[in-house]
């Protein structure tokens, strides 16, 4: 799987309700004569989520945001190399389905969306068929509709003993601008509608690309700085429980040393045990970032998933 010759791909469950019932799309492919979910293979530069939302886009005309993960999938192509498929659920409102534009094609000849129950009966392999049970687990527990809290480590900086001033000042390298140009796409595929930055200099500019992206502007936040940590003056639990309350998805760039306490803070507010798994969230690299799935209709029951990317290497 961590071969260089496996072809990595992403893709989505597109679902929406109609007459109270949930629908999720399928995609008829015109060259393989199958059907399938939609998805496509990760172009140079790219991460998976960024992936995920660009294919969904060009197969089907949708624009989409991410939800949670739904697992991923690994299968032998013709050319018998290793191919890994990471799905995301992806729920499709009413301005998405009425602006995209769909016109059969050399690669996909016709849209179609169905039940779970159809879904099964009609795609092609059995591995979509996998995913789309995933999704309708998440569905019949009430946790299909998610909110995001997306939690993102700054970007590589001078060191502190290259430095000659105060800690917040220190800027990004080029490998820390290098890093925030990368995860912008990724983490803009969850569809933040708000970004809240400590007053660092190097959190303000790794998530810059991101606000040039998503035309929002980030508030900065000395509650969730390295200093306030450090001096006990901190306010994540204040900040969260908003967040929490809100329902809404939300970028939170932080440091490493404040990040644990991130994790632990969301952990207790939605009543999720502080496992290794849950804890590693909070373990990030320099421009790595954490997203933490949580349920709108039962945010206090458990983190629905969780994941982690890290910027594309140099």
């Amino acid at each position: 799987m961590t071969d260089s010759s496996t072809v990595f791909a992403a893709g989505a469950v597109c679902w929406r309700i109609v007459g109270g019932k949930v629908r999720i799309l399928l995609v008829h492919r015109t060259q393989h004569r199958d059907i399938s979910l939609p998805k496509g293979k990760v172009d140079p530069g790219e991460l998976l989520p960024q992936t995920a939302v660009r294919e969904i886009h060009e197969e089907t005309g949708l624009v989409v945001g991410l939800g949670a993960p739904l697992g991923q999938v690994q299968y032998k192509i013709p050319s018998g190399r290793d191919k890994v498929v990471y799905y995301w659920s992806a729920e499709v409102d009413a301005h998405a389905l009425e602006s995209a534009r769909f016109r059969p094609n050399d690669e996909i000849s016709a849209l179609e969306w169905v039940s779970l129950s159809k879904a099964r009966g009609v795609l092609s392999y059995p591995h979509d068929i996998d995913i789309v049970d995933t999704f309708a687990e998440r569905w019949r527990a009430g946790n299909a509709r998610t909110f995001a809290i997306v939690v993102v480590r700054h970007g590589k900086a001078v060191t502190p003993d290259a430095w000659d001033g105060p800690d917040s000042t220190r800027p990004l390298l080029l490998r820390g601008t290098a890093q925030a140009a990368s995860i912008a796409p990724s983490i803009a595929a969850y569809r933040p509608e708000k970004i809240f930055t400590s007053t660092a200099a190097r959190c303000v500019a790794t998530i810059t690309p991101l606000a040039e992206l998503t035309g929002i502007k980030p508030k900065q936040t000395a509650g969730i700085s390295q200093d306030a940590y450090e001096s006990d003056e901190a306010t994540i639990g204040e900040l969260l429980h908003k967040r929490m309350k809100a329902k809404a998805n939300v970028v939170l760039c932080s440091h490493g040393p404040v990040i644990p306490e991130i994790v632990r803070e969301i952990a207790a507010l939605s009543r999720t045990p502080l496992t290794t798994e849950f804890a590693a969230t909070g373990q990030l690299g320099t421009g790595e970032f954490s997203v933490l799935h949580l349920s709108s209709r039962h945010p206090k029951s458990g983190i629905v998933a969780l994941e982690t990317h890290s910027p594309q290497p140099e």
